[in-house]
């Protein structure tokens, strides 16, 4: 039995096919987002990468400002902000801005950056990115917190620096650190306390980890006199779904081959064999869940196996379905999944069950009703006998 109700959203990188119009392709992810608004989603995270081709948005604050207006009540994270980029004083600054943008809905998502061309474009080597991304996170959290601020790195130089806006949010807005497979954002996670952002809980080597690098976080924090909070754990998955499973399997058709090799084109690690069916391979190697709201269910159940208690599932947009398909993906998804987590129906269920057990009686008791009824109507309009209690025995005994 879980003891922390678990909340629903989405990751957002986004990844979209190189032969389409970029443009309408973002204007999909804002509808998207009005749609799991509508649908009770309750967050959504938007990355922020600069090459490779598929991933296309390169400020996650710009879209979230966009997407904050076109809806009401999910929440924005940056999924995330690739601090080794960025000077912390404009990171936390923007921050702000949108904390008082959205009236609170915005959280702070941070990590070094994935893609290698990423940083390498920017003349940053990717080995010294999770040192920058320590060091920013450091200085952008005491920032928040309203600290005056000089010192100096090799990337960035602050003189009295401090952010001209104090939070919209108390203290500050949510802090989430991407986590992967290395313990770099556990132990960050266990250092600041942060949330964690586990992007790769849904594949092999990052569902391997997440244990472990949940117990690293649990550990530094210990050591710092502080505990994890399980509630701020995300977890990512890849889940696509249909009425049936062979629907769901011939909707990923439409994306997923594409979706495949522009990882392995970054950093091989699905090692699909020359001429093999990619939708074959993924379904057979568990590189996601494809099937109906059950399959999904289950899925969610396996992570709770693993994990224990956490707060949040985010299911990762891939559109490897087309945007009809990917629609009723999360309408099913909110028809179905999300209340069963929520065990929303459980007082439904069990007074239909009431009934049942209980319909002898209950329908002898309507039936007497009924006749009762019929023979008073016989009485007062038939010309019969009046039935005690009747209108017509009042007036007498009157």
């Amino acid at each position: 039995m879980t003891t922390i109700p678990l909340r629903h959203g989405v990751f957002l990188a986004p990844f979209h096919s190189l032969a389409e119009n970029p443009t309408l392709a973002m204007e999909r992810d804002l509808q998207l987002c009005q749609l799991l608004d509508v649908l009770g989603f309750e967050e959504a995270w938007v990355g922020e990468h600069h090459s490779a081709g598929l991933e296309t948005v390169d400020s996650p604050e710009v879209f979230i400002a966009a997407a904050a207006e076109r809806t009401k009540h999910i929440r924005f994270g940056t999924g995330v902000v690739s601090l080794p980029y960025h000077h912390p004083l404009n990171v936390a600054n923007r921050i702000i801005q949108l904390d008082h943008m959205t009236r609170g809905r915005v959280m702070f998502g941070a990590g070094p950056g994935l893609l290698a061309s990423d940083a390498l474009m920017m003349g940053i080597e990717p080995e010294d990115t999770r040192r920058r991304m320590d060091e920013g996170i450091d200085v952008i959290l005491r920032l928040f917190r309203g600290e005056f601020v000089t010192e100096q790195t090799d990337w960035y130089t602050m003189r009295d620096a401090h952010t001209h806006l104090r939070p919209f949010s108390v203290p500050y807005p949510e802090v989430c650190v991407a986590s992967a497979v290395t313990p770099s954002g556990g132990r960050m996670a266990g250092k600041y306390d942060l949330g964690m952002l586990c992007v790769a809980a849904g594949e092999r080597a990052g569902f391997d980890a997440l244990a472990s690098n949940w117990e690293i976080a649990c550990e530094i924090a210990a050591e710092h006199g502080r505990e994890m909070d399980r509630t701020r754990l995300r977890c990512v998955l890849n889940i696509h779904i249909a009425e049936t499973r062979d629907q769901a399997i011939g909707n990923i058709r439409y994306g997923c081959e594409e979706f495949i090799r522009y990882f392995n084109n970054n950093q091989p690690r699905f090692p699909v064999p020359e001429g093999a069916d990619y939708v074959e391979w993924v379904l057979e190697h568990d590189i996601a869940t494809i099937g109906t709201p059950d399959d999904a269910i289950a899925r969610i159940e396996r992570l709770y196996e693993k994990q224990g208690d956490f707060g949040c599932v985010l299911l990762q947009v891939t559109n490897w379905a087309d945007w009809p398909a990917t629609q009723r993906s999360f309408e099913l998804y909110s028809h179905y999944v999300i209340p069963h987590f929520a065990r929303a129906n459980e007082n439904r269920v069990r007074s239909y069950e009431w009934v049942t057990k209980n319909q002898d009686e209950l329908v002898t008791k309507r039936v007497n009703a009924a006749q009762q009824m019929f023979a008073q109507h016989e009485a007062e309009r038939g010309g019969g006998e009046a039935q005690p209690g009747s209108r017509e025995t009042s007036r007498t005994l009157s």
